[in-house]
This record gives structure tokens, sequence and C-alpha cells, in this order.
């Protein structure tokens, strides 16, 4: 929950002690052990137990270097960013970097690799895709419907991270019937969104937020992502750089990411070195 400042309150969330169990924290921001699977069983358990005993919704993060530099810059997005149910290592970058700071938290699990896989999951969650540009979602809706069989996409709105447009989003997420609410309006929006409306959500029966980004843009077919050995060897920031040049700014928050992830390293062996004195 939030105030009227914007800024996330002490309310304490409760959350549960798997949730903290397993974490990597990158300059401050939380990464969790998780690899796919174990993020999807995780959400379907809370979908399943959680209708009658949650307050309040279940936010999940998939966090890339920009997550954490923007978290630096804004002390809300970072509360957030603490408060948070599950956090995903979706960037290269992000698993990098815990490698090197000897703090593996295993495979990526991206925005896509979610939303696929929520949509595959048996027996189907009702899911609703939110945000992206007009008629994306329900491109993307119809993607996954093609691709999954039994999915239950329940329904889809372009929508807007404004205040005033959330009590029409909420109805038509309730009279969908939806568990699962998959937002696409871009960090940190999305997910200050998210947590701004945690219970106010709940109370129209949303039980799981997960913030996916520009999901509905690659899932859709609007954006091409990178071919699959790009993503092995690291490079779909590239790719995806070289195919929409306008994003150079956005991208200059990797340079300065790998710099402090080296600093923090090298903070780290100086600390270990033995006195000489």
């Amino acid at each position: 929950m939030m105030n009227r400042d914007g800024a996330p309150t002490d309310h304490d969330h409760d959350h549960d002690s798997d949730s903290r169990r397993g974490a990597t924290t990158l300059l401050g921001v939380r990464v969790d052990h998780v690899d796919l699977p174990q993020a999807l069983a995780r959400i379907a358990g809370w979908v399943q137990t959680g209708a009658a005993s949650q307050p309040r919704v279940r936010h999940v993060v998939t966090v890339n270097p920009e997550f954490v530099m923007a978290a630096r810059r804004d002390p809300a997005f970072a509360a957030v960013l603490r408060r948070t149910d599950l956090a995903t290592a979706d960037g290269v970058g992000i698993v990098l970097a815990a490698r090197l700071l000897g703090q593996p938290v295993g495979a990526r699990v991206t925005g896509v690799d979610l939303t696929l896989g929520l949509a595959a999951v048996q027996p189907a969650l009702r899911i609703f895709l939110l945000g992206a540009a007009e008629g994306v979602a329900a491109e993307a809706a119809e993607v996954l419907r093609r691709r999954t069989p039994g999915c239950s996409i329940v329904g889809t709105a372009s929508g807007s991270p404004d205040a005033a447009a959330f009590p029409a989003l909420a109805a038509q997420m309730q009279a969908a019937g939806a568990q699962v609410v998959l937002v696409a309006f871009g960090h940190p929006r999305q997910d200050l969104w998210i947590a701004q409306h945690q219970e106010a959500l709940a109370a129209h029966g949303i039980l799981v937020a997960v913030g996916v980004g520009g999901t509905f843009d690659f899932v859709s077919g609007r954006v091409p992502r990178a071919p699959r050995w790009v993503q092995r060897i690291g490079f779909e920031w590239l790719y995806r750089l070289l195919r929409e040049p306008w994003r150079w700014r956005r991208q200059l928050a990797l340079p300065q990411f790998a710099l402090l992830i080296l600093i923090e390293r090298l903070r780290r062996l100086l600390r270990r070195r033995p006195s000489t004195s």
C-alpha cells in the first residue's frame, strides 16, 4: 500500500517465509533464487490457496539492471521492490552480476517466460492482460490461445496507470473473473501501480499481479525476440538495441550497473584480504 504522496507505507505485508528463503541482494535490490518451474508453482499455489485468506494481491517483479539503477534513483520504487512477494532474474546482467559476487541466482525468468508459462498452468489460471499500446494485449491473447489450447485469457485492456482509469479497469477485471493480472505499463510505472492498488485489486478478486514490461509486444509478434542462440550468450539486449536504436538512452543503465557491480566485487575482495600489519 502507498501513501497519498505515492511512497509505500510501512504496513507489514506478512510475506510467506518461502518468499524470503534463498535470495541475493544486488545493489540493494532482492532477487529470489527460483527457476521458471519454481516461479510458476509458487504463483499457482498462491492462486489455489489465496482466495479465502488473502487481503492483498501478491506482487511479482522481473528484475533487470535497469530496475536496479532506477531503484537507486527512486526511493519509492526501491521500497516497492523490497516488498514484492517474488522477484525473478529477468536480465542476463542480473545472472552474471550475482555470479560475479559469489551469490548465483540460477536461471533467468523473464516476463515472456512467465507469461507463456502461466498460460500453460493446469488447472488453467484466469488471466487478464493489461497494458501496452492499443490492441497489442488482444493480439498477445490470441497468440497465447493458439499456442496453448485450454488456457484461460479472460480479458485484455490497453488501459493506463493513471489513477482516474483504475475504477473502470478494476471493474472490467472483476467482471471477467480474473485471478492473475499481467501488467505491461513498463517500469517503474507498472510496479508502482500494482503496489498502490494491491488491496483494491484484491477486493476485485485479483490474487496475483505480475509486472511484465514489453512482454505483450514480443508475444504478439509486434517486436521479434532475439534468436535462441543470441539469448543463450546474453546478447538479447544488443539485438534489441540494433532493432530499436532509440532505446540507447535506456541502455546506458547497463554500463553503469556493470561498473557498480565491479566496484562491489573489488570492495568484497579487499575486505577479505588479511591484514599485513
